[in-house]
């Protein structure tokens, strides 16, 4: 399945959207700004706010009812990034082809750039022109997803597991968090933003889910199969830091059927939508065929 057109008109907005909600580069304090900037802007796949706008159109949302989570899902995944690729974490130098933060500014100033961009995410969900139930629905959404029940904990549970071998399930559990749950979320809050009922939201998290899943198994297939250059990102890295990975535990042709069962479960998800849901679907496409 071809990209979907939307997708292109879908990014640049929020790009625009983006550069609107940071902080200028030239307002005190420079450095702190610039550094957020330098994190956000210019790059990446944006798949979190795809996902918010393609979950609300499949329920007919206005497309300006959207823009707060889409923003909010983004610079939550900037700020986990930054975080995620310090020496005390990752120790990664590369990311979306520039240098991480703390390569570009310092350690300090990428730590303080990470805590600033998940509160700014925070800001924008609170000032949306929205409901006020829809507001918190969308702040609980959100800090769900980034805090010790998700985001966080998985990283926590990634960095417990280096350097020793993980059962499937612990690596699924692990991955659940600390992927999926800003993919179920942003599914979520464009779902919620249209007004979905409880047997809706259901079936979304369910693509969701098998989505954050398939999300990362391709991930540690392109560790293995891409470049550098190619990811953006340093390859190779769990190999090296012996982390369990998919193609660890499953082999490199193991990790490709799991995928494949993987877009089974999300396309029996979204089945009941027809058309309404290529945008979803074709997201869904995206993560399991894409090159980098």
């Amino acid at each position: 399945m071809a990209a979907d057109p939307r997708f292109a008109n879908w990014a640049a907005g929020l790009e625009d959207h983006l550069e609107r909600a940071l902080p200028p580069a030239d307002r005190a304090p420079q450095r702190l700004h610039a550094a957020m900037r330098h994190a956000v802007l210019g790059g990446g796949k944006r798949m979190r706010a795809l996902l918010v706008y393609a979950s609300g159109t499949l329920l007919q949302t206005d497309e300006a009812t959207l823009h707060a989570p889409a923003i909010a899902v983004e610079l939550i995944h900037a700020y986990s990034l930054v975080h995620d690729d310090l020496p005390a974490m990752d120790d990664d130098d590369l990311r979306r082809g520039k240098p991480t933060v703390h390569i570009a500014f310092d350690e300090a100033t990428a730590i303080l750039a990470g805590d600033a961009l998940q509160t700014r995410a925070f800001e924008q969900l609170a000032a949306a022109a929205v409901d006020a139930t829809l507001r918190v629905d969308w702040l609980a959404t959100l800090a769900q997803a980034s805090g010790a029940a998700g985001m966080c904990g998985g990283q926590a549970l990634d960095i417990d597991a280096t350097g020793t071998r993980q059962t499937l399930d612990q690596l699924q559990r692990m991955h659940a968090l600390k992927t999926g749950a800003l993919i179920r979320a942003a599914v979520r809050m464009g779902a919620l933003a249209g007004g979905a009922d409880t047997a809706t939201l259901a079936r979304l998290d369910d693509f969701a889910t098998a989505l954050g899943l398939a999300f990362q198994v391709r991930d540690d297939i392109l560790d293995i199969e891409a470049s550098s250059e190619q990811l953006g990102k340093t390859a190779g890295k769990d190999v090296a830091q012996a982390k369990s990975t998919y193609p660890a535990l499953l082999g490199m042709d193991g990790a490709k059927v799991k995928l494949a069962e993987l877009d089974g479960r999300m396309r029996e998800a979204l089945a009941p939508y027809d058309g309404d849901a290529d945008a979803l679907r074709a997201l869904g496409d995206l993560a399991i065929h894409r090159a980098h």
